[in-house]
């Protein structure tokens, strides 16, 4: 993946996240309140009287830091999500105070049972770019797909899917808003 697309993507990371929370934020402040035109003349009187309410600040976020991994630093643990990958941490989540975590992803071959059990992850972003090697995948409502070296895919929240096979020498990278989120396995 080109040096430069990695920043860009992190810049629309916290875009999205940001927009997110103000859109929450507005909604809990208009969520009790009629307005005006909804009510009856005696109560509009009644609206107009009452003080401003004063604006409620935002809770400040936790400042984020540099942070940089480099390649030829790497060491692919087995302490992620799946037991059937190894994880390079790139230190996202421990500098953005846990808004998003990034990480390479190696997938270890053969292709399970244990692989293919369809799932979702509640997550506000999950975004996955091929790195080198190919990938199959199923999403519900868009079918199989393919993903080979330079596939990008963004997985919207909650959508539901299944890793049908890869090829042994997959690596992926892997970008999640929020850096913690629960993965919901159907099987079950």
């Amino acid at each position: 993946m080109p040096r430069h697309i990695v920043p860009i993507l992190l810049a629309r990371i916290r875009t999205l996240w940001e927009g997110t929370m103000a859109k929450a934020a507005a909604k809990s402040r208009v969520a009790g309140h009629q307005t005006a035109r909804s009510k009856t003349p005696a109560k509009r009187r009644a609206v107009t009287a009452k003080p401003a309410a004063k604006p409620k600040r935002a809770a400040r976020k936790a400042p984020q830091k540099f942070t940089v991994s480099h390649a030829r630093d790497a060491e692919f643990k087995a302490d992620g999500l799946r037991p059937y990958a190894r994880y390079r941490d790139l230190g996202i989540a421990a500098a953005s105070n846990g808004l998003c975590q990034a990480h390479v992803i190696r997938m270890i071959p053969p292709v399970t049972d244990e692989v293919r059990k369809r799932h979702y992850h509640d997550t506000e972003l999950q975004l996955i770019y091929v790195l080198k090697g190919w990938m199959k995948n199923e999403f519900e409502g868009h079918g199989e797909q393919l993903m080979e070296a330079g596939s990008c895919w963004l997985q919207p929240p909650k959508i539901k899917h299944t890793v049908l096979d890869y090829s042994d020498d997959l690596e992926v990278l892997e970008i999640i808003v929020p850096a913690n989120f629960k993965t919901v396995d159907l099987t079950k």
